[in-house]
């Protein structure tokens, strides 16, 4: 089992915070997490920036708002 780099730790961050990654893969996911202290503080923005958005009534956001969130996550690699 290879250790996970910093940059496949932040595209599997999302699959981590939904329970979706497989056993294997989050093992090493928690694995890194554990010694890196960048990526232990970019998880606690990401949660926190989730719990934030999710806590927003959809009209909160204004149109140009939502497509701007929109766009930035429509090419999103996983």
């Amino acid at each position: 089992m290879s250790e996970l780099k910093c940059e496949e730790f932040v595209e599997l961050v999302t699959d981590f915070l939904d329970g979706a990654l497989d056993s294997d893969t989050e093992r090493r996911f928690v694995d890194h997490l554990a010694g890196c202290d960048g990526c232990d503080r970019y998880l606690d923005q990401m949660r926190e920036t989730t719990r934030t958005l999710g806590s927003l009534p959809p009209e909160t956001l204004s149109d140009e708002a939502r497509d701007s969130l929109l766009s930035a996550f429509r090419d999103w690699k996983r």
